[in-house]
């Protein structure tokens, strides 16, 4: 919770979802990737925390079925993959043992769990990006900067999106 700094057991991720996007929203199982040309997570500490369980278990971490389905069909696709802030901590759970290269930033107790999945960590400014281009992976710290600006971190993120744009 945001507003209390508390954390909360349960949370449904499709209702909070569809409070965001006014209803129009669908389970992951439904999705099928054949019908996108590439795939972005935004991040946020739901990330790993409700997606993959990076957040509490680090590199021993275990991904959403769902979500490691998706990854692995964009990613053997060669479809482009777009991770933001925390999120490309998921991306090392599922793509650590090809040594796909990522960033969070320059955290380096969180780098130390990247670099344990397999993955390679490369250390990023806040308005920078990381492109594994033999993987299609497209990666940028965001919020992992605690003292981020929002115009650094919307630079990093813009510049990211038009490579996974450009890949694509």
């Amino acid at each position: 919770n945001h507003l209390s700094q508390q954390s909360e057991d349960e949370r449904s991720v499709l209702a909070e979802s569809a409070r965001i996007a006014r209803g129009n929203i669908s389970s992951l199982s439904q999705l099928n990737t054949k019908k996108f040309d590439g795939l972005v997570f935004p991040g946020g500490f739901g990330a790993a925390k409700t997606l993959c369980t990076f957040g509490t278990a680090g590199a021993k971490g275990t991904v959403e079925p769902n979500v490691l389905r998706i990854v692995r069909e964009f990613h053997s696709d060669s479809k482009p993959i777009c991770a933001i802030c925390i999120a490309p901590s998921i991306l090392a759970l599922v793509l650590g043992k090809e040594h796909v290269t990522v960033t969070i930033g320059n955290d380096s107790e969180t780098a130390n769990e990247i670099i344990k999945t397999g993955a390679q960590h490369e250390e990023c400014r806040v308005d920078d990006f990381i492109t594994d281009r033999e993987n299609k992976v497209i990666t940028t710290p965001a919020y992992m900067y605690d003292d981020a600006k929002p115009f650094e971190v919307f630079k990093g993120i813009r510049a990211a999106i038009r490579e996974l744009v450009e890949m694509a």
